[in-house]
């Protein structure tokens, strides 16, 4: 079968990344033709000025809509494509010039209906945002399944950076309502209906992702409050390492009062904890401060992850 991708992208009320991303994919080493669809999601800072500049040197096509998610946006768009394979990516990454090139090869040589690819901090991101980028990929924090690990057993596409061929897009018609957790309960509907998925390590984006903590914190509940939801609609997908964030937060609060008590060794096991986070995170940055932002990125990620978890997990009756 011959590849025809189109890249589809939900924005709502990011112009200027908007613009960066566009000209990431002008400047793919990339020989095929491929479409790009933009799907405005009710912005009010609408990006399709900075869009316009891009018409002549992409096969453009940009959609204004009513606000409904990204979700229901990246449907859209699916509806909308005339390639036959769907690149869907997050309006705040950036793409290596190789990123094209090397998503077809994988195809090529191992087809599956849907894959995933990681992501990085690009030179240009700020601190905080590298840190982030750490807590989220490094494997002591989340085992690396998000970063350029292979991850055990089948690999589950995250949204930032996922293809879906137009097949499996027709028999599971995309994405469902789901506020967070979307990509995952489209996973395992794909699983369901006998498609396979991969990870592509070369087929790694540069994510942005939040620029400050309280934006992070925000992100990483939301990925809580979505794991009991899905543990309750896919019994068979549920794991005890689904707990261990909210574990980590216990703990942490536990050894604060036992601290009070006297008793150090449990503050003591989480002070060499951080402090193995603050020398892995210098050895792959190679800068202080952002190891030492990293120790604040993990603990909000661990904070809003655990919070989350337990609020759906006790108080959500859906």
């Amino acid at each position: 079968m011959k590849l025809l991708f189109t890249i589809i992208i939900p924005v709502y009320n990011r112009p200027i990344e908007m613009g960066e991303l566009l000209e990431s994919l002008v400047n793919q080493d990339f020989s095929n033709d491929f479409e790009v669809l933009i799907i405005e999601d009710g912005s009010t800072n609408k990006s399709d000025k900075v869009i316009g500049k891009y018409k002549e040197q992409l096969n453009l096509k940009y959609f204004y809509k009513e606000n409904s998610g990204a979700g229901a946006s990246r449907n859209f768009g699916m509806q909308k494509a005339l390639g036959n394979y769907f690149i869907i990516l997050d309006s705040d990454v950036l793409l290596p010039k190789q990123y094209l090139s090397e998503v077809k090869n994988a195809l090529e040589n191992k087809f599956t209906a849907a894959f995933g690819g990681p992501d990085a901090a690009h030179t240009s991101f700020t601190p905080l945002q590298k840190a982030i980028n750490y807590s989220m990929t490094a494997v002591l924090t989340t085992g690396g399944i998000r970063g350029k690990k292979q991850a055990v057993g089948k690999f589950q596409p995250r949204s930032f950076n996922l293809g879906l061929s137009k097949i499996a897009f027709e028999k599971t018609q995309g994405f469902s309502e789901m506020k967070n957790g979307e990509d995952i309960d489209l996973t395992f509907r794909l699983w369901k209906n006998g498609f396979e998925t991969q990870l592509i390590e070369k087929a790694f984006v540069y994510h942005k992702r939040r620029s400050s903590i309280q934006q992070f914190f925000k992100q990483t509940f939301g990925f809580g409050t979505a794991r009991p939801l899905l543990n309750k609609k896919y019994p068979e997908t549920a794991k005890i390492t689904y707990w261990f964030p909210s574990v980590f937060i216990i703990g942490i609060d536990i050894s604060i009062i036992l601290a009070i008590f006297g008793y150090h060794q449990l503050l003591y096991f989480y002070g060499f904890y951080f402090l193995l986070i603050f020398l892995d995170s210098f050895f792959q940055n190679k800068n202080i401060y952002v190891a030492f932002l990293s120790i604040f990125t993990s603990l909000t990620q661990f904070l809003g992850y655990g919070l989350g978890f337990l609020e759906s997990q006790f108080f959500n009756k859906k």
